[in-house]
């Protein structure tokens, strides 16, 4: 039998674009050559790996599969009375894009003028139930088969907050996950919290610090590269956002670089740094074509075709390096993000 050998995960968040970031853990929750042992996650990577800690802690790799299968149905279910949908003609032609959408369109312009402390005081938020209602979060904080860690950004400060398991509720998660444009701010403890993405989208140092694996499988859906200059509004603030939620990620790797660097040339003793090994699982070709919109698509049929392209990614990426997990890095970090 081969060796099982133990990975850390990095998880963008993106919306619905994590159901691709859910098929790729679904592959490697099915596959017996790997272990996933810390898990640090943004706005949709904090829930896949909330549920994923849940359905680790009641059983196994199967029942944490089972909870994400069911927790993405949710997602799709409650997304079936918003007016937020595909016109019938980009059905036909197959776009999974909302740009043409009135409802979309009407919504995109209402939240750029009006505040959701003005159109949503009470704060309702149809995910939070939902998240709720499928972890539990006392099963979570338990799990000490999986290391995790969940990023917010500290709205007075402009600072980073990693929540680690052992403090992980269900505000953690919502804060992480807290568009400002969407919702209001997430209070914990006296601070306001909004997206992580902002500030660690996501954290890497907590996976070198706090995990005994030394393999780092940063899962990214928000594309870093683009062919053409966006010239409509819409193409304008998609690059925008791909380029904010991209930022705080590729400094840090940029800055663990340098820091890898200076310590082979200084001999310093931060072996976790040092012997961090860097892979990548990109979805540059399934999401490359997509808008930002998309991220608000939660059509069944689209979230199942993401999750099937995540696990195609995650068995390539596999089958390609899984000889190199435990000894060397696979992602060029001078090419993709210098």
């Amino acid at each position: 039998m081969s060796e099982v050998k133990a990975i850390n995960l990095a998880l963008q968040g993106g919306g619905a674009h994590g159901a691709f970031t859910w098929g790729v853990i679904d592959h490697l929750l099915e596959s017996p050559r790997v272990r996933i042992e810390g898990i640090s996650g943004t706005s949709a990577g904090a829930m896949n790996g909330v549920v994923t800690a849940d359905g680790l802690l009641e059983g196994s790799e199967e029942i944490a599969r089972e909870k994400l299968e069911s927790f993405w149905s949710a997602v799709s279910k409650a997304a079936l009375l918003s007016p937020i949908k595909r016109t019938p003609l980009d059905m036909w032609m197959g776009n999974w894009s909302l740009d043409y959408s009135p409802g979309y369109l009407t919504f995109d312009i209402f939240s750029r003028v009006v505040s959701p402390y003005q159109f949503n005081p009470l704060g309702i938020d149809p995910l939070r139930d939902i998240i709720d209602s499928h972890v539990d979060f006392e099963r979570v904080r338990a799990c000490r088969y999986l290391k995790l860690f969940v990023s917010a950004t500290n709205v007075r400060s402009g600072k980073q907050r990693v929540f680690r398991r052992e403090e992980m509720d269900l505000d953690a998660v919502m804060a992480s996950a807290c568009l400002p444009f969407l919702y209001k701010a997430v209070e914990i403890d006296g601070e306001a919290y909004w997206d992580g993405g902002y500030v660690g989208n996501p954290a890497l140092f907590p996976l070198m610090e706090e995990c005994d694996s030394r393999d780092i499988a940063i899962v990214q859906i928000n594309p870093i590269y683009r062919d053409k200059v966006p010239r409509s509004a819409a193409e304008i603030l998609n690059r925008m956002n791909e380029i904010t939620f991209n930022a705080s990620l590729i400094k840090e790797v940029r800055t663990i670089a340098m820091l890898k660097r200076l310590i082979e040339v200084s001999d310093s003793d931060l072996e976790c740094y040092r012997d961090t090994h860097f892979h990548r699982i990109d979805a540059e070709d399934t999401l490359h074509s997509l808008s930002v919109s998309s991220k608000l698509n939660a059509e069944w049929l689209f979230l199942k075709h993401l999750k099937q392209q995540g696990r195609r990614t995650a068995e390539r990426w596999l089958d390609e390096h899984f000889d190199a997990l435990g000894e060397r890095s696979t992602l060029d970090i001078d090419t993709v993000y210098m």
